[in-house]
């Protein structure tokens, strides 16, 4: 399971930064002709990386989280906190992408300006979202005997709820033609696809290891 672990990683960081990058410049309103010097000079971007990296690490996170758990006993503790510190990072980014999204299309170009035009608060405001998600899945999971699997659903439910929200306000934006809104909209889409087929890699190792363990007791009996 661990190699299955690495292939679906690989496969989930080439989806990312070949296919769903591209698209979500595209999107934005990048010309098809301008795509690959565009493209190139965002994966040289700081960030970029941040969103990026923050999903890579997700899925690995995730990913090797359920390949451990059928091969080792580790202390259900450790499982729980990973569980939790990840499903409040990707969370978190699911929740400023809708809310982006919504302050685009309500305010048009004049949404950044109000706030979001100094780093700091952009960072204060993402890391404030991280932490009161991480206080709800501490809350939701601490007696949960299936953390993971339960992460997952979660995940997956978000980033169906934050597309149905972003999907909408890319429409508005696009046909305003505004300046920079479809730039956050677009982020907003890519972003819930991304954590939507983030939840599929750990799903299915997590059914394989299902499956394994109803093998095992079947020898067992």
């Amino acid at each position: 399971m661990r190699k299955w672990g690495i292939v679906i990683t690989i496969v989930y960081a080439l989806v990312v930064l070949v296919l769903l990058t591209p698209v979500a410049m595209l999107l934005a309103g990048v010309h098809l002709a301008d795509l690959l010097g565009d493209l190139w000079g965002a994966y040289q971007t700081l960030i970029y990386w941040v969103p990026a990296g923050a999903a890579l690490v997700g899925e690995a996170a995730l990913i090797f989280l359920t390949v451990d758990a059928s091969r080792q006993r580790l202390k259900p503790r450790a499982h729980f906190m990973v569980s939790v510190i990840v499903a409040a990072m990707l969370t978190a980014m699911l929740a400023a992408a809708g809310i982006w999204s919504v302050g685009f299309a309500a305010r048009g170009d004049d949404f950044w300006s109000a706030f979001w035009n100094n780093g700091l608060y952009v960072a204060a405001f993402l890391l404030g979202l991280w932490l009161l998600w991480g206080i709800f899945f501490y809350a939701y999971l601490r007696n949960s005997s299936a953390a993971l699997s339960r992460v997952i659903s979660w995940l997956l439910r978000g980033s169906v709820l934050e597309l149905l929200i972003a999907v909408p306000c890319h429409i508005i934006v696009r046909r305003r033609q505004d300046c920079s809104a479809p730039i956050a909209t677009s982020f907003g889409i890519t972003t819930g696809i991304a954590i939507m087929l983030l939840s599929f890699g750990p799903s299915v190792l997590l059914l394989y290891k299902k499956r394994l363990d109803e093998y095992e007791k079947r020898r067992a009996q």
